[in-house]
């Protein structure tokens, strides 16, 4: 979902390792403008991820005298949240 130029960048930048210079980088990223200008990107193979899938979600917002906010949202089904307010 990042931009080309981004997904580009990626690619390019062999991250937390070390290089010569800067130089190495524009040089990586200009041969891979050109080769992936009409076509998709391909996410780097070290890549992963993960799918959240929340029950529920606590938002907290300190306040004075402990009176802090504290806010539950509770799944109820597949497009449904309940909103629970919780007693600091």
């Amino acid at each position: 979902s990042r931009p080309k130029a981004s997904q580009i960048g990626a690619l390019a930048s062999p991250q937390s390792q070390e290089i010569e210079s800067r130089d190495v980088l524009i040089k990586n990223l200009q041969e891979l403008e050109e080769k992936y200008k009409d076509k998709e990107v391909p996410k780097p193979a070290h890549w992963g991820g993960y799918i959240l899938k929340p029950q529920i979600v606590e938002f907290w917002q300190g306040g004075e005298a402990r009176l802090h906010d504290r806010i539950i949202y509770k799944k109820t089904n597949k497009n449904s949240w309940k909103i629970i307010r919780l007693a600091p």
